[in-house]
């Protein structure tokens, strides 16, 4: 199982981004998939998540009306948009995957078994 994140870059203030968690080795759509953030020295923080079966989604406060989860299923691929970006929102992304039943949110990081090798965005002020 492989899971390639992609799509970082560095973007000024307000800009967008849409990051690319591509899978091989599963199909993606069964799986549940998160995203997350690090920064260093500080804990890993979760920006968004979606389910398997029914794609729900769930985003924290901090990125609520800014940053979409969606799937496309014919790519193997779940994408986070993230608009109006704030330097706040540099880290190194990742994304996660695993089974969990239909519908289920998993919000937190030790909830995924497979992980993506991350990517970089840097928003400038």
């Amino acid at each position: 199982v492989q899971l390639q994140a992609s799509g970082g870059g560095l973007v000024p203030s307000g800009g967008s981004l849409r990051l690319s968690c591509a899978a091989s080795g599963i199909t993606l759509k069964d799986y549940s998939v998160g995203w997350f953030r690090r920064v260093p020295g500080k804990q890993s923080e979760g920006v968004g998540c979606i389910s398997s079966k029914n794609d729900n989604t769930y985003y924290p406060d901090l990125v609520k009306g800014r940053f979409i989860i969606s799937r496309v299923n014919s790519e193997n691929t779940v994408y986070l948009q993230m608009n109006n970006l704030k330097p706040g929102d540099t880290a190194v992304y990742y994304c996660a995957a695993d089974l969990k039943p239909s519908g289920f949110l998993a919000t937190m990081p030790y909830e995924y078994e497979y992980w993506g090798q991350g990517t970089q965005v840097t928003v400038s002020s």
